[in-house]
This record gives structure tokens, sequence and C-alpha cells, in this order.
């Protein structure tokens, strides 16, 4: 990997068509740390719940920790694993899961570790999301493109460079941040230094900084219910070698296909990082801030909740209650809206 980028992701360090909108702040409850416990990870950067209700919780240094309910296991490179730098988990229809890591992907059937590399024909292994689309198609984002998987053979997917008038940083060009699906089916690949290129099957559209996107270094991209794309970009100039620069665009953008809308009112969330946007079950958007702690947005209002570290991943299990993988150690929100940091000792209920 990219050691200058993946400090960026890892470490964290006004414009018109704004709306109004209403915030609200929640606390975090302080408690005091089970003895003996230690965080699940240093940095949690996946987070994810099975169809059998295990949740899996992927480190950049422990391996990925599974959660069966009673139980916490670690699974590593002792087992099977290619890496313990784990970057994304999804599952297969056959209820096989699939690990993004540090040297590949690997396939777990529950018992067994099938992993694949740049030998078997995967353009990177450095790998960056993995995404199952609603045709069944297997993408993989890399740090050197995007490849497709029918479980045989890889198939490398080429996504045309749009004109930019933005730097590009050489160690992050080919970066694929992130990949979702709208619900027209069109594809969307976040991009590092070239915006966001959506591909409808034939063809593919470019938004960057030109079609009014505050940053072509784009980490997130969700739809909402109502079928706007919300972007989440990082400050490009972050990059810069001169400390005394590294301030320019970057924060959420809403698209609604043909005009953009800023949110600089909001705390964190202009010209500054946001890493992730996930979209729960209930369709409310959850938004990643790097020092702002985490804002749930519900209609035409923003709910502040204040973990006291940078978020990198959301999910929400069935049960409702929100995890938060950050850089220092796992968070979750219970139904109550008390925040809580989650050791390998709890607390887990």
């Amino acid at each position: 990997m990219k050691f200058i980028a993946l400090i960026v992701l890892t470490v964290l360090s006004v414009s018109c068509n704004s709306q109004e909108k209403k915030t609200e702040s929640v606390e975090t409850e302080n408690s005091t740390q089970l003895k003996n416990a230690t965080q699940i990870g240093h940095y949690v950067v996946e987070t994810f719940q099975d169809a059998k209700g295990n949740l899996w919780f992927g480190t950049l240094e422990k391996g990925v920790a599974k959660f069966d309910g009673n139980n916490l296991k670690y699974l590593t490179i002792k087992d099977g694993l290619p890496s313990n730098r784990i970057t994304s988990i999804i599952e297969d229809d056959l209820g096989n899961l699939w690990f993004g890591t540090g040297a590949g992907i690997s396939k777990f059937d529950g018992k067994t570790f099938f992993n694949y590399s740049e030998k078997d024909g995967l353009c990177s292994d450095m790998i960056s999301d993995l995404f199952i689309d609603s045709k069944g198609i297997f993408w993989i984002g890399t740090w050197g493109g995007v490849c497709i998987f029918d479980g045989t053979q890889f198939e490398n997917f080429s996504i045309p460079n749009p004109k930019i008038e933005t730097k590009i940083n050489q160690d992050t060009k080919d970066w694929i941040t992130t990949i979702s699906e709208d619900s027209k089916g069109n594809m969307w690949f976040g991009r590092d230094g070239y915006g966001a290129s959506k591909f409808d099957g034939n063809s593919f559209v470019h938004v960057t900084t030109k079609e009014g996107l505050n940053s072509n270094n784009v980490q997130s991209i969700v739809e909402d219910k109502e079928g706007n794309i919300w972007i989440g970009t990082r400050v490009a100039e972050k990059d810069n070698a001169d400390t005394d620069k590294r301030i320019g665009k970057g924060g959420l953008n809403k698209y609604d296909g043909e005009k953009f809308t800023y949110f600089p009112e909001i705390k964190g969330l202009s010209e500054r990082d946001v890493y992730t946007i996930y979209k729960d079950n209930l369709n409310d958007l959850w938004i990643s801030t790097t020092s702002n702690g985490i804002y749930n947005y519900r209609g035409n209002e923003f709910i502040k909740y204040n973990v006291p570290t940078s978020t990198m991943s959301f999910l929400k299990d069935t049960k409702g209650v929100l995890w938060l993988g950050c850089a220092g150690g796992l968070y979750k929100i219970d139904k109550n809206g008390e925040v809580k940091n989650v050791t390998t000792k709890g607390p887990w209920r």
C-alpha cells in the first residue's frame, strides 16, 4: 500500500445551494474500562454483520474479530488469512464471507480460507472495497484499479480518466476508494483524484470539481431514499509536503443529478475530510468527521454524537445498535443514544 495515503486514511488528521438545518448534540457516556480490557483493534476499519447474526470487525493489525453473541474470537494469518490487514467484508449468496486484505482477497466458508492474489490475476493485492451488485457481479476495488471476479477468473475493469484541473497524487491515482450501486442499477466508483465515476452498463459519466464537487478526492458514495447521491471527500491539499499549504475544499456533498448542495454551517462537514457515509435500514444517513464526532441525518436535521475519535466504518445491526469502527477502537451507540467504547471485555449488551 502507498503509505502516504494509508496514513491519510487511518490516522486522519460556503457555497450556494445550502439548506437550513437544525442540529442537535448527543454527549458521550464516560465509563470506566473493565479490568484487563484491550481495544478490539487500534484501527477498526470495517464493521459487518453476517446472515447468522455474527458481528465481524476488520482491523489493520489484528486480523478480523468475530463476536457470535457470547464470545469474541480473532482470525488471523495463523488461521489462514493472507494478511492481518482487513479492509472490507462482504457475504455472498452461499453464505461465504469474503475479506479484502492487504495481501489479496480471501473466501471463508466457516472452516477454511481460500486466498487469491495478483498471482491469480487480481489487479492489485491492496484491497480497498468489495461489492456484490444486484446482478450478482463481484466488484473488487483496489489501489491498482477495479477488477471483476466470477469465482474463477479475474477481469480488469477499465475506468477512463476525466480531464481535471487539480493536481494528481501519483501515489493514489489508481486508488478505488469505494464502490456502490444506486437504485437505477448504475455503478458508482469513488476515486482519489478523479472524482466519482458513474457507469450505466454502457458508458461513464464523471463527477468532478468541474461539475461542482468540492474535491476530486472521493472517499464515500451513498444514495438516499429520494435518489440523491451523497459524496464524502477529503482535502487533497493535505497531501502537500508543505504543512502551511494543507488547506482546501473537501467534506460532504449532496448531488441531485444536476446541482450540488454543501453544508458549510455544520461543523466538520466543510473544508474537512468526510471518509464514510452510511445508510442504515431506516434510510437514515450517518456521516463521519475527523474531529467533530459523527452526524445522523434525518430528513432536514443533523444530530451530532460526540464520538471522541475518528470514525471509519458504520454498521447498524439487527437489534438497532450502531457500531462504529474507529481510529482507536470500537464504539457503539445503543438504542438510548449512549456512546460507549467496546473493548475485548465489552460492554456487548
